[in-house]
């Protein structure tokens, strides 16, 4: 099938499509989501010892996309876009997750203790997403595409450490960085740009899962999976409201609060590309409407996220690509997407055969998926016309944000609370570009720039 441009749908967003149309067009967007998903779970469960825990987060966390997307496709009261955004678990916050959860860990707190404090501050962080869903017209002067860029950047620059570690072998792992965990990390990897680079557009689309796929059978082949595990786990997954309690830290709660503020802003460009793919209007006030219902959706539906053990939610912008590949824009395919995902999600044996993917072969798919987040940052900073000002808050944000990253000891001495708070490579950077973008005046710079690009405009001012 060939790629379908924005003004060549097949079905329109109100259109309803097929029983078999919709199933195979949902089957498409949960292939291109369901990596995305269960991901993080994989990381934050294995850095932090989840353990036995983890097929039941990951239960959570398709049982919840599931959920978010119907109310993201279904818009009750106003919430929700109205079109196809599928929800689910965001990198974004790896950081600071596992900041938060190494607290819990660092007071002596076991498994339990950990998920409580993390879905704790997870929960009420989802009220900066909330509130800051009814002021977005208002933040443009603060969250610029130059601010959002930069912090997406170093987002995905930060977290290519975690897949590099997985490809290794893990963390603290005995044959940490043994030619044979680097040998299947490398194959997954080579894999997925091959696929990737195919003339079907369905096989490019799937590249991460079958990369997965591949990576598994040849781990399977070398004696690095066992299902022992599979057999105590229960018949289905029941969502239990905070199953492993409710906890509270502000130096856990802080990095997670700004992390819902920039994820407020790129939600808005996610949402403003699935507008243009699905031909709606990309200015007034039902164009305003449908970005404000989104951001609150993807704030309630994080706060619905860690009310049921799973990380915090957002809308993934590679189903936009999926739209404008199928031609698909249909708002009620969103409706298939979300019970696939949920019906997945209640079978925890899907979650124990997840949790046996070998380190090597997810850190050979994450190093793909984190350094496509960093390219993506860079894309957005493509866009912008780079004067001396943008530059100069460009390199203050790296320079700050991937010190804290490349020095971590630099804040040793400082009160638990900075240490947590700038300890965070995305916290300290974007808190620099966001600062920088507001004392440094934009005219004065602009000016500037235009006298030294003309001289001889200066000159004849100063002579006149």
């Amino acid at each position: 099938m060939s790629d379908h441009q924005p003004n060549d749908l097949l079905y329109s967003l109100d259109a309803r499509p097929g029983v078999l149309e919709s199933s195979f067009a949902a089957i498409q967007h949960v292939l291109a989501s369901f990596v995305g998903i269960i991901t993080p779970t994989l990381i934050v469960g294995g850095v932090l010892g989840l353990g036995e825990h983890i097929p039941y987060l990951i239960s959570m966390s398709l049982m919840v996309s599931g959920v978010a997307t119907i109310i993201q496709a279904r818009r009750p009261f106003g919430i929700g876009a109205g079109m196809i955004c599928v929800q689910g678990t965001s990198f974004a916050f790896l950081s600071s997750v596992l900041a938060a959860g190494f607290i819990a860990k660092g007071k002596g707190g076991g498994p339990e203790e950990i998920l409580a404090l993390i879905f704790g501050v997870c929960f009420l962080g989802a009220f900066v997403e909330i509130f800051l869903s009814q002021f977005l017209h208002k933040l443009k002067s603060v969250i610029t595409p130059l601010v959002t860029g930069i912090v997406i950047t170093i987002i995905g620059i930060s977290l290519i450490k975690v897949g590099m570690t997985d490809l290794a072998g893990g963390f603290k792992a005995p044959d940490f960085g043994s030619p044979a965990n680097l040998a299947l990390g490398g194959l997954v990897l080579v894999s997925i740009i091959a696929l990737n680079r195919s003339s079907n557009s369905w096989i490019r689309l799937s590249s991460i899962v079958l990369g997965l796929a591949i990576g598994f059978v040849v781990a399977a082949f070398m004696g690095k999976i066992s299902f022992t595990n599979l057999a105590s786990l229960p018949a289905f997954s029941i969502p239990v409201p905070f199953k492993y309690g409710f906890s509270f830290d502000w130096t856990a709660f802080a990095p997670i609060a700004l992390i819902y503020l920039i994820t407020a802003i790129e939600s808005t460009g996610d949402i403003t590309a699935n507008c243009i793919v699905s031909r709606q209007p990309i200015k007034g006030d039902s164009y305003i409407s449908r970005v404000k219902g989104g951001v609150l959706a993807d704030g309630l539906n994080s706060m619905l996220a860690a009310l049921f053990n799973s990380m915090p939610n957002t809308t993934f912008s590679q189903n936009n690509g999926v739209i404008q590949l199928t031609g698909v824009a249909s708002r009620y395919i969103g409706f298939y997407i979300g019970g696939m995902l949920f019906l997945l999600g209640l079978f925890p044996v899907i979650g124990g055969i997840l949790q046996n993917i070998p380190k090597p072969v997810l850190g050979g798919a994450t190093l793909v998926m984190f350094g496509t987040v960093a390219a993506a940052g860079v894309k957005i900073l493509a866009t912008e016309a780079l004067d001396r000002r943008k530059m100069l808050i460009m390199a203050v944000s790296f320079g700050m944000g991937l010190g804290v990253i490349m020095v971590p000891n630099l804040l040793a001495e400082m009160p638990k609370l900075v240490q947590s708070i700038f300890g965070s490579a995305i916290t300290t950077g974007g808190l620099a570009a966001i600062i920088l973008s507001l004392v440094l005046p934009e005219g004065k710079v602009a000016a500037e720039d235009e006298a030294e690009e003309n001289p001889n405009i200066t000159a004849d001012s100063a002579t006149s």
